[in-house]
C-alpha cells in the first residue's frame, strides 16, 4: 500500500509541474512592479516538501530587488488516510526606501513564523484535481507566540490539462498596526487581529513547459494595509 501510495505522490507531481518559476507585473495600487516567485513541490515514500521564494523589484528607478521572502513546509505520513502530519517556517527581509537610488536608510524583517498542525488532502479519480486544508498552531516570533492559522490549497486542471486553477487562501491571527488604506493614502493607525490572504491563479498551458496567465491578490489587514485591498497581476509560468 505504501508503494502505491508513492507512486500515486508521484503521479501528482507530474500532473501538477512540480518545479516551476513564476514571473509576475502587479498591478496593485502603489506597486507597479515585477516579482518573481521559484516553488517547488517534490514527493517521497515520507510525505512531500514544498517551498517558495519570492523576490519583489520595486526599489529605487532601476527597480532593484527590494523584498525577498520564502516559506518551506514538509507534510510528513507513514501511514494511510487522507492526514498527514505538517510543519512549516515563514520569513524574510524588505529594504528601506532608497537615498540617491544607491543605498537604503533602513528595513525590517519580516517576522519569522513557525507552524505545526495537520494537513488533509483530497484528489479524484485521475488527480487532476486536488485539495488540501490545514489547520496549523502558528508561532510568530517576536509578535504573538501562540496564534493559528487556516489554509486551504487548490489545483484543478480541466480541458485535458490545458486550463489549470489553482491558490491558496490563508486566514490568521495576528495583531499588526496598519498606516495606509488599499489606495496608499496615510490614516490613522488602527490595530487589527487577524489576516486574510488569498491569491488564486489561472493558467492557459501553452505546452508542458510554458504556462500563461495571472493571479489575484486579495488581502485583509495585510502589508500594513487596514481593510481589503486587491492587487491583479500578469505574467508567465515556465515548468521544469
Amino acid at each position: 500500500m505504501r508503494k502505491l501510495i508513492f507512486a500515486m505522490f508521484l503521479f501528482v507531481s507530474l500532473l501538477t509541474q512540480a518545479q516551476n518559476l513564476q514571473v509576475m507585473y502587479d498591478f496593485g495600487q502603489g506597486r507597479k512592479n515585477v516579482t518573481t516567485t521559484l516553488e517547488m513541490f517534490k514527493p517521497d515514500k515520507w510525505g512531500d516538501t514544498f517551498f517558495f521564494v519570492d523576490m519583489e523589484f520595486n526599489s529605487g528607478d532601476t527597480k532593484q530587488p527590494s523584498l525577498g521572502y520564502m516559506e518551506i513546509a514538509r507534510c510528513l505520513k507513514f501511514w494511510d488516510g487522507p492526514l498527514s502530519a505538517h510543519i512549516e517556517y515563514n520569513g524574510g527581509l524588505m529594504l528601506g526606501k532608497p537615498v540617491d537610488n544607491k543605498f537604503y536608510r533602513e528595513g525590517y524583517y519580516i517576522n519569522n513564523a513557525y507552524l505545526a498542525g495537520v494537513d488533509y488532502a483530497w484528489h479524484d479519480k485521475d488527480f487532476s484535481k486536488f485539495l488540501n486544508l490545514k489547520l496549523l498552531y502558528k508561532n510568530i516570533q517576536g509578535k504573538n507566540p501562540a496564534s493559528f492559522q487556516i489554509t486551504g490549497v487548490w489545483n484543478l486542471n480541466f480541458m485535458k490539462n490545458k486550463l489549470t486553477v489553482s491558490g491558496f487562501a490563508d486566514f490568521w491571527r495576528e495583531d499588526n498596526t496598519n498606516f495606509t488604506n488599499a489606495s496608499g493614502d496615510a490614516i490613522t493607525p488602527t490595530s487589527t487581529k487577524f489576516v486574510f490572504l488569498s491569491e488564486p491563479q489561472i493558467w492557459y498551458n501553452v505546452n508542458k513547459n510554458l504556462s500563461l496567465g495571472g493571479e489575484v491578490e486579495f488581502g485583509l489587514n495585510f502589508g500594513t494595509v487596514d481593510g481589503f485591498k486587491v492587487c491583479p497581476a500578469l505574467g508567465a509560468k515556465w515548468n521544469f
